[in-house]
């Protein structure tokens, strides 16, 4: 295996228990599953789902330069030399390639859940230890059945710190990932009423949850919040689990992990914690509290693999945003600017009432507005209509002037609003555009959230348009999932 390259064609048939057909002298620099970004030199995993089968892209693949395609069987069109590992099940191989990058490195493992801040903590802990030593991480929200055997698929062997990202919305669906990656620490970031429609209670989501603990190998440490109500719940869950040490963080008294004081800005916070002994001062680019509180999870892990704390916390600092979780953004217009905060990517009801917090703190110029933009939140079963409508309390708290609301959720907490706060109600996201940009004007700022599926993000493209901003380079403001 050469310096440049991730697998050998027999690793690969070793891992997989696959046979080699074509070619057999390759080497792969990276794995994927999708033909449309697949870099040349990539191994191409082909597999089967609900909507597509990815045996109908790998002519495809090869086009674009794929070195070798993992398949379940051989491909009309394609020349017999072309190299290809055959299984019997792609998904199957493709989590023993992971198992297999797992075993042959020494990286401490990390593995992150939670219902809220599981992307954003893990993006944390990537700035957090990335300069200490070769860091890998799950690529987006790579949290799935198929997402996490191809993030340990990718992990070279000389990785220090392995990151992975854990996600669920049903009960059992986290036990085989968190045995694949076998943490070492694992963190629970928070349990809230999430994913309601496949759950009885949010007992039963923390039980979801503490499934993460079943795969802890040791020196088997467990990361969890101190302040939520299911906190003992979760720590009897990891003890049981055989979990060697648990770490409370939050701002509770008597946690190891505690925050002392945090001073929220427009984009950003300062925070004052101690971290198991250590006294911190840091700033974090996110100006929302429950991201203060998360990211004394991240130093909490990095005081346990041993890494430099103060580096650590110095690096949170400078973490660059992320589109659809609360990037910050200032718009000029012909007589002055407004500030869109987006929230775009997912919503639920913990991360909505934390993003109307952090629009309530947010500093307005004289005369101008905070102006809440929100969609649907989804998977909510038969409390969805209440946990809409109570959204008004948020609102209420947090001082919101104007409010635009879309989805037939939402339309229960449209009710709700007194007429002077209304600013348009939609059935669907797009019936907001043209009045959002005709209300809008200098001096105000607007936070636009709902689920993925309520299709929020081109709202915010819609505001960013005025001034011809394509949404990147942008800051955080907090609250995104």
């Amino acid at each position: 295996m050469t310096a440049a390259s991730l697998w050998t064609a027999e690793e690969v048939a070793r891992a997989t228990g696959g046979m080699l057909e074509g070619d057999k002298n390759w080497t792969a620099a990276g794995v994927s599953i999708d033909s449309r970004t697949l870099i040349a030199g990539d191994l191409f995993v082909a597999l089967e789902g609900p909507h597509n089968d990815g045996h109908d892209y790998v002519i495809q693949a090869f086009d674009q330069g794929a070195a070798a395609a993992l398949t379940l069987r051989s491909i009309p069109g394609i020349s017999a030399a072309l190299p290809r590992v055959e299984v019997r099940d792609t998904l199957a191989a493709l989590t023993a390639l992971g198992v297999e990058a797992r075993d042959r490195s020494s990286a401490w493992r990390i593995a992150v859940t939670g219902s809220v801040g599981k992307t954003g903590t893990k993006e944390m802990l990537k700035s957090a230890l990335g300069d200490q030593a070769p860091t890998h991480a799950s690529a987006a929200s790579h949290n799935n059945l198929w997402g996490v055997p191809l993030t340990l698929s990718r992990m070279p062997q000389d990785t220090a710190f392995g990151i992975f990202e854990i996600g669920m919305n049903h009960a059992g669906e986290i036990i085989p990932l968190t045995r694949s990656v076998a943490p070492h620490i694992a963190i629970i970031t928070t349990v809230q009423p999430v994913h309601l429609e496949f759950f009885d209670s949010v007992d039963a989501i923390a039980d979801a949850k503490a499934e993460i603990f079943d795969g802890l190998v040791p020196p088997a440490i467990a990361v969890i919040n101190g302040d939520i109500v299911q906190s003992d719940r979760l720590k009897s869950a990891a003890r049981n689990a055989g979990a060697q040490d648990v770490i409370l963080f939050g701002e509770g008294r008597g946690l190891e992990a505690r925050l002392d004081r945090i001073d929220i800005e427009q984009d950003g916070s300062r925070v004052t914690a101690d971290i198991c002994g250590t006294a911190l001062v840091y700033r974090i680019n996110w100006a929302g509290r429950h991201w203060a509180i998360n990211s004394l999870a991240v130093l909490a892990a990095v005081h346990a693999v041993g890494a430099d704390l103060e580096r650590a916390a110095d690096n949170l600092g400078h973490l660059s945003a992320m589109r659809g979780r609360g990037a910050v953004q200032s718009v000029t217009l012909p007589k002055g600017s407004i500030t869109v905060i987006d929230e775009s990517y997912n919503a639920n009801p913990a991360s909505m009432a934390a993003a109307i917090r952090t629009l309530g703190t947010c500093r307005v110029p004289a005369g101008g507005r905070r102006i809440a933009v929100l969609g649907d939140m989804l998977e909510l079963g038969e409390d969805a209509p209440g946990l809409h409508s109570a959204l008004l309390d948020d609102l209420d708290a947090a001082a919101i002037d104007l409010v635009f609301l879309s989805g037939p959720q939402m339309k229960n907490l449209w009710h709700r609003l007194d007429v002077s706060r209304r600013g348009r109600y939609a059935e669907e996201s797009s019936g907001l555009q043209s009045a959002l940009l005709d209300e809008v004007c200098p001096g105000d700022t607007v936070m636009i959230k709902g689920s993925l599926g309520s299709r929020m993000a081109p709202l915010v493209q819609s505001l960013l348009d005025l001034a011809g901003i394509d949404g990147e380079n942008t800051k955080h403001a907090g609250g995104g999932d």
